[in-house]
């Protein structure tokens, strides 16, 4: 800047307006706008309102806007720019909440002119935490078993149900002593919650599980869980390759036994009947040859000459011969 007090250009950068607090709730990012959607679903009423609310909350948190809900930033009559300021702040922010409910519930809350009036008037409307809701999640959480389920889709609904009995229940929180006594019995009773409700086939990891000390976190006893269930599935793999190699060689084998089997087998003819010779070869078709013989003569050639050497043997026996009854004897011995 010059004697004059012209700010000077040459060679100077332009320095941000000190009067510009980016931590002050009644600043609006260039990126901030009616259409910007700070959550990624919408409230449908009473059955998704407790999850709602806590999304909205987070997304208002990290835009510095969550004091237009509850009342913290309150409108500065005497002040017109800091009024005008808050106007569309809270324009905005009510752009944001009402941006995020259906369609359905829009128009009944459409006409609400500050953050804080349309956010009491959603809590006030859909935020139904009675002793029956409280029941129904913690029904939901002792009954909840495995089943069918698979390891991880059950560890998720029982989480899922945990946070949700904490949310309804909102306790104050508080760092004493017997603060952190309550947290460490909240924490056991989850892990045995857990472990109650796992398939049976778990039954080793969990007695290992119940002899560590001290008991591990509820997400410890699900990694060693998680870990248990992968050895089991390797195994089985293991186990399932080998079965089908054996069994690939057991047919092998069979087959092979098969065919050397009917390697082995007699041929019969389909003519004649008779075992020895097939069809083609049958004499009966393509004739008999000069030399055949019928088979009743040769078994009555057999015949008689069995019955000669039988009458042979017993005229020529040296004990009939002899008439020595020991040299019969010592001969058939």
């Amino acid at each position: 800047m010059n004697d004059s007090g012209v700010e000077s250009s040459g060679g100077c950068e332009a320095k941000p307006d000190p009067a510009v607090n980016f931590d002050d709730p009644l600043y609006v990012h260039p990126s901030d706008n009616t259409v910007t959607s700070v959550i990624s679903f919408k409230l449908l009423g009473t059955k998704n309102f407790r999850i709602w609310c806590s999304s909205v909350v987070r997304a208002l948190k990290a835009r510095n806007k969550l004091g237009f809900t509850d009342g913290t930033v309150p409108k500065l009559v005497n002040d017109p720019v800091k009024e005008s300021k808050w106007e569309r702040a809270n324009a905005i922010t009510c752009s944001w909440i009402l941006g995020s409910i259906s369609e359905n519930l829009y128009a009944n809350h459409a006409c609400s002119e500050s953050a804080h009036d349309l956010w009491n008037e959603l809590s006030e409307t859909y935020h139904k935490t009675n002793g029956s809701v409280i029941f129904n999640v913690h029904q939901k959480i002792v009954s909840l078993t495995q089943g069918s389920l698979s390891l991880s889709d059950y560890f998720r609904n029982l989480d899922s149900y945990w946070k949700e009995f904490d949310g309804l229940t909102n306790l104050t929180e508080c760092t004493c002593e017997a603060a952190n006594s309550f947290k460490n019995h909240s924490k056991l009773m989850t892990l045995m919650q857990f472990l109650s409700g796992l398939d049976e086939s778990y039954n080793q990891v969990k007695c290992h599980i119940l002899l560590m000390d001290p008991l591990p976190s509820v997400k410890t006893a699900f990694s060693l869980v998680s870990r248990e269930e992968s050895n089991k599935k390797h195994g089985s793999n293991s186990l399932t390759s080998g079965s089908k190699t054996s069994s690939s060689a057991f047919v092998s084998k069979f087959v092979d036994q098969k065919k050397s089997k009917s390697k082995g087998q007699i041929p019969q003819c389909k003519n004649c009947g008779l075992k020895g010779h097939s069809i083609d070869k049958c004499f009966k078709i393509i004739g008999y040859p000069k030399d055949y013989k019928p088979r009743s003569e040769v078994n009555s050639q057999n015949k008689s000459f069995s019955n000669n050497s039988t009458s042979v043997f017993q005229t020529e026996s040296p004990g009939s011969r002899t008439g020595d009854s020991s040299n019969d004897c010592r001969f058939f011995n």
